[in-house]
């Protein structure tokens, strides 16, 4: 099956979580820590105190009885991980005949979405599917890029964030603000910022960014490293 890679923004948006198992928690978590707007969690089985939890660290509403037909009504996006195969698949083909997106946890043919292994570092957002093939696999890649991606990836995305709106102040034409970003990416500027060399850091941004924006420079670094 074919998928086309894209990040969601749940903002304001309602998700429905069947199955509040280990792979359902981990699926709410996941929910909550990208801004979902509400979700809503339904499981057969009582809130554990690890559920409880989660339950307080969101905007998460907890119903605990079966799942019903009109659950998905209104919901933009349903992952169904309960444990069992046919109220699963029940959700899976209800979703696909109302086109509502939602990823069934242990058959992902049968969803019109697939879960990628990710990790984050600050604004990098790293992601990997095997298209369902593996999970160990796409996990072992994950742990793979982990090592490789350090915090220093995060610093300079926060650096550029902030010279961002700088430099389209200076008013200077498009082509000489891709200059100044293209300059500083291949830069020995992530180099220092990995060694946490601030000095090595703040030389090469006053070298690299225009002359009216070298004040800006400590702001730039500040609260990095």
């Amino acid at each position: 099956m074919q998928h086309y890679p894209l990040f969601v923004n749940l903002e304001n948006r309602h998700c429905l979580v069947v199955g509040a198992g280990g792979v359902g928690k981990r699926k709410i978590r996941s929910l909550i820590d990208s801004g979902a707007g509400r979700v809503t969690v339904i499981d057969t089985r009582p809130a554990d105190a690890e559920l409880a939890h989660i339950l307080g660290s969101g905007n998460v509403e907890f119903q605990c009885r079966p799942f019903q037909d009109q659950d998905v009504d209104g919901k933009f996006l349903v992952i169904a991980c309960t444990s069992s195969d046919d109220v699963n698949s029940r959700i899976g083909n209800i979703c696909n005949e109302r086109q509502i997106l939602c990823n069934i946890a242990d058959d992902p043919d049968m969803g019109s979405f697939i879960v990628p292994a990710t990790f984050q570092r600050g604004d990098l957002v790293l992601a990997v599917s095997t298209s369902g093939k593996s999970p160990a696999m796409a996990r072992r890649i994950r742990l793979e890029l982990e090592d490789y991606f350090g915090d220093e990836y995060a610093f300079i995305l926060t650096i550029m964030g902030r010279l961002r709106p700088l430099m389209l102040n200076l008013g200077m034409e498009t082509k000489h603000n891709t200059a100044v970003f293209r300059k500083l990416v291949n830069s020995k500027l992530l180099e220092a910022l990995k060694r946490q060399d601030l000095d090595a850091a703040q030389e090469i941004l006053n070298e690299s960014l225009p002359q009216p924006l070298h004040a800006n420079i400590p702001e730039l670094l500040d609260g990095l490293v």
